[in-house]
């Protein structure tokens, strides 16, 4: 029965995606303006609604870059309390600047953040702020096109490819699948570590890059607990008892890394983004405590873990120790440095020459 219902979104889908293809239209017809920076501007997207795993790239690409530029990043700050400009300082909080940003601030305290709706106005405010900026990264800017990018890069999660997806809200794509046209560079995401060639070459013919696309293939790589307050690691045995409390779009692929560790594990979800409250808190160390096994632990994401901090006087009163699972992303088929090489070829072409 859900699945007819679900037919009758069909009619809204396509009176939503044409919205989406007349407003593209307008910007490659030139009807509406984008702006373009004299600086390399990088921007990661998606298609889909959420859940490709869009953080842990830009976050490789931090890595990549925050050694040898300056860096700064800009993202919307999605749900954040606060609105307009902010450059993240000692004294942001997930609240501020939004769960994401906060956390490559905190993980990455030599680059500067920023956040803010109107990206065509915030890159000026940045610039002005940080004027030694060399490279910024827009973080989640793939329907943002008020900006051009020097640079797309669109990511596509391998368990739901948008080759095989709809517009929302019969499936979860922003805009009809033809948008992929504006990428330089399509990652799919999330792929099995141990992907074959003949899928590859298989995805590749299904998602059939145009001549000046490139096309890389990445995995998840899940890193070692660490306590979420003191940052210092967190050895548990096999047969742990696990509850994963979490509010991320598609927590499944963490759930099956946890399940791979230990022999239980449980998965308490919130809403992608959530804001926590007290009882959260006290709904956690309740779920904990019912479980089975004699020594058990929660395990959040990194993303959870900077919107936990905003309630750390209640995770001390209820004593509860909360694990953080890192994740980081790797390229299949020996492609990194392909895909390194991409990134600093397209900055050493658009990197102003001293003086300019």
């Amino acid at each position: 029965m859900l699945r007819y219902l679900n037919f009758l979104l069909y009619p809204f889908s396509l009176l939503y995606g044409l919205v989406m293809w007349l407003r593209n239209r307008f910007y490659d017809k030139g009807l509406l303006t984008a702006v373009e920076f004299d600086l390399p501007v990088i921007a990661a997207g998606n298609l889909s609604v959420g859940g490709t795993g869009k953080t842990p790239h830009v976050e490789y690409m931090i890595r990549l870059l925050k050694d040898h530029l300056k860096v700064a990043t800009l993202s919307r700050g999605y749900n954040r309390r606060t609105s307009g400009y902010l450059l993240a300082d000692e004294k942001s909080t997930a609240a501020d600047i939004g769960d994401e940003p906060m956390q490559f601030h905190d993980k990455f305290p030599d680059i500067k953040v920023c956040v803010g709706e109107e990206r065509m106005l915030a890159i000026p405010q940045l610039l002005g702020d940080e004027p030694d900026t060399q490279v910024i990264l827009l973080d989640d800017a793939f329907q943002h096109r008020s900006i051009k990018p020097g640079l797309n890069i669109m990511i596509t999660d391998y368990s739901r490819l948008f080759t095989r997806d709809h517009v929302v809200p019969f499936g979860r794509l922003r805009e009809g699948r033809a948008g992929y046209h504006r990428a330089d560079c399509i990652i799919v995401s999330k792929c099995p570590p141990a992907m074959s060639v003949a899928e590859k070459l298989a995805l590749e013919k299904e998602i059939n890059p145009l001549p000046h696309q490139r096309l890389f293939f990445t995995t998840l790589q899940y890193g070692a607990l660490s306590d979420m307050m003191t940052h210092q690691p967190v050895e548990i045995p096999k047969s742990a008892t696990v509850l994963l409390a979490c509010g991320i779009a598609r927590p499944e692929p963490l759930l099956e890394e946890l399940k791979r560790r230990y022999e239980q594990v449980y998965l308490l979800s919130f809403p992608d983004h959530y804001y926590y409250a007290e009882k959260d808190i006290a709904k956690i160390k309740k779920e904990c405590s019912d479980l089975p096994g004699s020594q058990k632990i929660v395990i959040t994401t990194e993303k959870d873990a900077v919107r936990l901090h905003l309630l750390k006087g209640a995770l001390t009163e209820q004593n509860l120790q909360i694990a953080v699972m890192p994740v980081e992303i790797s390229f299949l088929f020996g492609e990194a440095e392909l895909f390194n090489n991409f990134i600093f070829d397209y900055i050493g072409r658009h990197l102003p020459a001293p003086g300019q």
